[in-house]
C-alpha cells in the first residue's frame, strides 16, 4: 500500500472549528526535500510521495479516501492584542493518521492556497520560509525538542510577490495536533459552553488522558498543559532557540513547538537578543520567552473557566492555583536542564546546579560568548578561573555533557546561505546542512564550518521574517 489511511476525527468532532476546503491549483508542483524517515514512520512509500499522486497529495490538490481537508478556526493574542477570528489562512488539515502504538498524527499543509480565513493574506507561501521551517524543526527533532515535524517541502511553480517575486512552495507538516490555546480562545468566545467543552474533551482523549480520571477532568487538563508547556520552554532556553512569534495561536496544547515563522538560534549568549523583524518591543527575546509562556497559559486557563466550576470565583481560585504551577515545573525542567549540560550528577544538590548555571550564564553575557560551542568544550572558552574551579570541585562527566551538548546547530549564517541557494535553484547546501544537524552530538571531519561560530558582525544586524 502506497498510502496510509486517514481519519478526520477533528472534523467530525468539531464541525463548528472546521471550514472543508481545498488547495489552490498549482502548475507545476515538484518536491524539493521529503524526510523519508518520517514518511515510512506515517505508512507512507516514500517513492510514491515524490510521484505526481503524492507531489498532489502535498499541495492540496488530491487526496486519499477518508481524508477531509478542513480550514481550522482558532482566535489569538498577536503580540498582546486579541484576534477574535484568525484560523487557517493559508493551511489546510488533510486529517490524521494512526502511527505505530495507535497514536494519531496531523498532516497539515501550509502556503496551499487562500481560504475563509485568510483575510487580506494571499495564502501562499514562498520556498526560503517552508524550508526554514524544514531544517529548524528537523533539528529540534534530533536535538530531542517536542515538535511539529516537516514531511516535505514542495516547490508550485508559482510566484509569490513579498518584497519581491519569490518562487511558492508548500510545507507539508506533522504533529501530534494543531489544538492551540488559540483554539479554545475562539470556542469560547462563540459562547457555545457545549462546544468548549467538546473541545475539551477531544484534547483529553488526544493528548492528556490521565485528566479523564481526575476528580476535575478540565483543570487536570489545564494542569498538564501548563506542566508539558513549563517543560518545553526549559528545553528551548537550554538550546538557545527563539521562537520569534508566541502568540497564543501558537502554542499547542500537546506541547510540541509549532508554527517557527521568525525562529533562530543564539549565536553570541544575550538574553534581550530579537531576531524577528516583526517584534520591534522585543515582547519576545530569548529572555522573555518564560514569562510569555506564562501569559499565554493564563489566556488558556480564562478560556476554560466555565469548565472549571460553576461559580465563577472559585474557577478563579483554581485557575490561579493551577497556573501558579508553572513556576516550579519550569524550575525543575531548567535544573534538570542545566545538571546535563554541565556533567553534574544527581548527587549535585539542585542551588549548586542553579547557583552555577546562573553564574555561567552571566559570563557567557558579558563575555559575549558563542553559546553553543561554549557549552561542548567549557575548559576551553571559560575565562573564570574560580568558576572553573567550583565546576572542577563538582567532578563533571565531560564525555555525558558533550552527549547533551550539541556540536551542529542550525547556525543563521549558514541557514541563511542554504535558503539563498536554495531560492536559487541550488539545493546541495541545504543538504549538507541538514546532514550535520541529523546529528547533531557526532563530530565528524569535513564539517567544521557548521560548529563555527557566526562570522564577525553578522548578529549584529541579523533579522529573520515570517514569511507571510
Amino acid at each position: 500500500m502506497d498510502t496510509p489511511t486517514f481519519g478526520n476525527r477533528f472534523a467530525t468532532d468539531l464541525p463548528e472549528m472546521a471550514v472543508p476546503w481545498q488547495g489552490a491549483d498549482f502548475p507545476d508542483p515538484t518536491m524539493l526535500v521529503l524526510d523519508e524517515q518520517l514518511a515510512t514512520e506515517l505508512g507512507f512509500a516514500p517513492d510514491w510521495l515524490r510521484g505526481p499522486e503524492g507531489v498532489r497529495l502535498l499541495v492540496g490538490a488530491e487526496w486519499p479516501t477518508g481524508a477531509t481537508p478542513v480550514a481550522q478556526a482558532y482566535a489569538g493574542h498577536q503580540f498582546g492584542g486579541y484576534s477574535p477570528r484568525l484560523g487557517d489562512g493559508r493551511a489546510l488539515l488533510i486529517g490524521e493518521l494512526t502511527v505505530a502504538g495507535g497514536g494519531l498524527r496531523d498532516l497539515h499543509l501550509k502556503g496551499s492556497g487562500r481560504t475563509p480565513f485568510a483575510r487580506a493574506g494571499d495564502g501562499l507561501a514562498a520556498v526560503g520560509p517552508m524550508l526554514r521551517e524544514y531544517v529548524v524543526s528537523r533539528a529540534m527533532h534530533a536535538l530531542g525538542i517536542p515538535t511539529t515535524r516537516s514531511l516535505a517541502v514542495v516547490s508550485t511553480g508559482r510566484k509569490v510577490r513579498r518584497e519581491e517575486n519569490l518562487p511558492g512552495a508548500v510545507l507539508a507538516r506533522v504533529a501530534a495536533s494543531h489544538l492551540r490555546v488559540g483554539s479554545f480562545q475562539y470556542a469560547r468566545a462563540t459562547g457555545d459552553a457545549g462546544l468548549l467543552k467538546r473541545l475539551a474533551d477531544h484534547a483529553i482523549d488526544r493528548h492528556h488522558p490521565q485528566a479523564r480520571d481526575a476528580e476535575r477532568p478540565y483543570l487536570a487538563l489545564f494542569e498538564a498543559v501548563v506542566a508539558v508547556q513549563a517543560g518545553l520552554i526549559a528545553q528551548w532556553m537550554h538550546a538557545g532557540f527563539i521562537h520569534g512569534v508566541m502568540n497564543t495561536d501558537n502554542m499547542t496544547i500537546s506541547g510540541e513547538t509549532i508554527d517557527y515563522g521568525p525562529c533562530a538560534f543564539l549565536d553570541v549568549f544575550d538574553p534581550a537578543t530579537v531576531y524577528s523583524s516583526i517584534d520591534s518591543g522585543g515582547r519576545y527575546a530569548y529572555g522573555n520567552q518564560p514569562p510569555v509562556a506564562h501569559w499565554n497559559l493564563a489566556r488558556l486557563a480564562e478560556s476554560l473557566l466555565p469548565l472549571f466550576d460553576d461559580d465563577q470565583d472559585k474557577a478563579i481560585a483554581l485557575a490561579t492555583d493551577a497556573l501558579g504551577g508553572f513556576g516550579a515545573h519550569y524550575d525543575t525542567a531548567w535544573i534538570a536542564g542545566m545538571r546535563a549540560k554541565l556533567g553534574l550528577t544527581n548527587a549535585v544538590p539542585d542551588e549548586d546546579v542553579r547557583s552555577l548555571g546562573e553564574d555561567l550564564l552571566v559570563h557567557l553575557r558579558d563575555n559575549r560568548l558563542d553559546y553553543t560551542s561554549t557549552f561542548r568544550d567549557l575548559d576551553a572558552a571559560i575565562s573564570d578561573a574560580a568558576w572553573l574551579a567550583r565546576w572542577h570541585a563538582l567532578d563533571p562527566d565531560r564525555s555525558a555533557a558533550q552527549r547533551r551538548n550539541p556540536i551542529y546547530i542550525p547556525r543563521n549564517h549558514l541557514v541563511e546561505e542554504a535558503l539563498t541557494a536554495a531560492t536559487g535553484g541550488d539545493l546541495e547546501p541545504l543538504r549538507e546542512l541538514i546532514s550535520a544537524i541529523d546529528a547533531p552530538f557526532d563530530e565528524r571531519p569535513g564539517l567544521e564550518r557548521y560548529a563555527e561560530p557566526a562570522p564577525d558582525g553578522f548578529g549584529a544586524c541579523y533579522q529573520t521574517f515570517c514569511g507571510t
